[in-house]
């Protein structure tokens, strides 16, 4: 399904987004970013896939490879220890950010609990930053999150709480747990009264758009090269700090975004329908596990509303379709692992192609210039072999014999 949006603006990025969410604070958070161990200190690949867009009918497919940025595996590396870190400056004026994740204040900060839910990679992120700062952490995880995951996020430190239901209800049960132990939330939703860490969460995933338009030579205030950026949705953390960033550094050059998430976990493109922070109508029960979510996020939305020109949905046979095309490469595009939440774009982008007047509605034509995000490698690595039929780690040994291959003949494989 796809629901374009009449409210998107075009103009300059406005003033009242930019007292929240902005480039000068965004550049700040990758400065502290860049210091942390977990977190590669240059800026993840932007591969082009000349096959790909050739397949697509467009002028260029190019992917920003996140899987990559960590070890932890996706991009909520960028968030949950950028929220952690401002939020214990804020406990504890002063402190040196570099200092804090080496550990360095751990005697200062052992009394302190944080505690969020997850459907993985939020939580696996938040408990290593909790770990290397010296803070106690609590991660509530719903029925769906599978045993690989827990114990990915086990592995760091973090107590784990195990409760029925889905993400929304683990959201809810970790806030309950907060106010009963004067613990600290530290999550990337944002609900009543809790509005300050999600927005720094979404600050430090405009990471993602501070490194693109560096790699591809954009301009402020002036037109980059691409003409479609694909977003994640979930809650619309990720969609609110890319998009952010983007319209604030272009301006009205801005590319058109687009939203993505699964058919049964449709939250955003329910609340572009109803014009305000929605709940999804299906059964937010999806492969496409990190976009599993059922309430928009009311902070995200307020950036998305303006933001966004197109929402959309995928099936997640789509997704798999999909992760299936960026694993297998070709002899001019790279071998990629894109996890199931990671390749919504080409999911997307593969649905329109079948679609001339959905493909229409977006402006996609032969001339067209697309960027898609892929937010996550195969962090449960059993599921993405069951899923494609080949491991992760065979992958990227394709992935590295090509790339060595490309050095060798001094040809370009992406940024």
């Amino acid at each position: 399904m796809l629901i374009t949006n009449k409210h998107a603006l075009r103009g300059t990025y406005p003033a009242e987004l930019q007292s929240l969410m902005n480039v000068e604070r965004a550049e700040e958070s990758r400065r502290w970013l860049y210091q942390w161990k977990e977190i590669a200190p240059a800026p993840t690949p932007l591969y082009e896939l000349p096959d790909v867009a050739a397949g697509l009918g467009v002028a260029r497919f190019s992917v920003k490879d996140e899987s990559q940025r960590s070890p932890l595996g996706s991009f909520k590396a960028l968030g949950a220890p950028v929220a952690l870190l401002r939020w214990i400056l804020r406990q504890l004026p002063g402190l040196d950010p570099a200092a804090v994740f080496a550990g360095r204040y751990a005697d200062q900060l052992q009394g302190y609990t944080v505690i969020s839910a997850t459907d993985g990679n939020h939580g696996r992120a938040l408990a290593a930053a909790a770990r290397d700062a010296g803070c106690r952490c609590v991660i509530v995880l719903h029925a769906k999150v599978s045993l690989e995951r827990e114990e990915a996020i086990s592995r760091y430190g973090a107590q784990i709480v195990r409760i029925e239901g889905n993400y929304d209800e683990s959201v809810a049960e970790a806030a309950r747990l907060a106010a009963a132990n004067g613990w600290q939330v530290i999550s990337d939703t944002s609900y009543e009264d809790y509005e300050e860490i999600p927005l720094d969460v979404m600050q430090g995933y405009a990471t993602i758009a501070a490194e693109i338009v560096a790699q591809a030579g954009v301009s402020p205030g002036q037109a980059g090269p691409y003409t479609h950026v694909f977003l994640q949705g979930g809650v619309g953390g990720i969609a609110a700090g890319v998009a952010s960033y983007l319209w604030e550094y272009q301006g009205r050059h801005r590319p058109r975004f687009i939203v993505v998430e699964p058919v049964q976990a449709d939250c955003l493109l329910q609340s572009a329908i109803h014009g305000r922070p929605a709940k999804a109508t299906g059964t937010v029960d999806s492969v496409m596990a990190g976009l599993a979510c059922g309430e928009a996020s009311p902070l995200a939305w307020k950036f998305l509303a303006p933001a966004v020109d197109h929402f959309m949905t995928v099936e997640d046979g789509e997704a798999i379709e999909a992760m299936r095309v960026l694993a297998q490469g070709s002899e001019r595009d790279m071998p990629i692992v894109a996890g199931e939440s990671g390749v919504v774009g080409l999911a997307a982008m593969r649905a329109l192609r079948r679609d001339a007047a959905l493909a229409g509605q977006l402006g996609l034509e032969e001339r067209s210039s697309v960027l898609m995000i892929n937010t996550e490698g195969a962090t449960a690595a059993s599921v993405y072999q069951d899923l494609i039929g080949e491991s992760a780690a065979s992958v990227l040994h394709r992935q590295a014999r090509r790339r060595a291959a490309r050095d060798a003949a001094d040809m370009p494989y992406g940024t």
